[in-house]
């Protein structure tokens, strides 16, 4: 896996961040498992509890391309440094790429159960 070119898109979709209340730009790629590169940004609002994640806007193209789960994911802030996504983006990205879903970190690559250990999912719903 070339993380550099992975952490170089987010890099690129961070400069398209929409911040003007935090100004904190995210930018997030992830590859898909059938090989697409997926991108997305932040995009705040003036009702703050209405901002979009920049990994909500990745899982939409996810979904708005084709479908299927993420395999490698990394998250920049706007001096490019690696950043880790927030509880809420984490369940997110457990849903769509699972436990086994690489995601870059500032200590190293982990996969999504160490960063979510005993997460909460789909299949917890099963029997319900």
């Amino acid at each position: 896996m070339d993380w550099t070119t992975l952490r170089a898109e987010a890099v690129t979709v961070m400069r398209r961040a929409y911040a003007p209340y935090s100004h904190f730009p995210v930018g997030a790629a992830a590859l898909a498992d059938d090989g697409r590169l997926v991108v997305g940004c932040n995009v705040e609002n003036a009702a703050y509890g209405a901002t979009l994640c920049a990994e909500c806007g990745l899982v939409s193209q996810l979904h708005a391309t084709g479908g299927g789960l993420l395999t490698h994911f990394v998250c920049v802030n706007g001096a490019a440094e690696v950043i880790m996504p927030c509880g809420r983006c984490r369940q997110l990205l457990w849903e769509h790429g699972g436990a086994d879903m690489l995601i870059e970190t500032p200590e190293g690559v982990r996969t999504m159960a160490e960063m979510l250990p005993q997460a909460f999912g789909p299949d917890d719903l099963k029997d319900v």
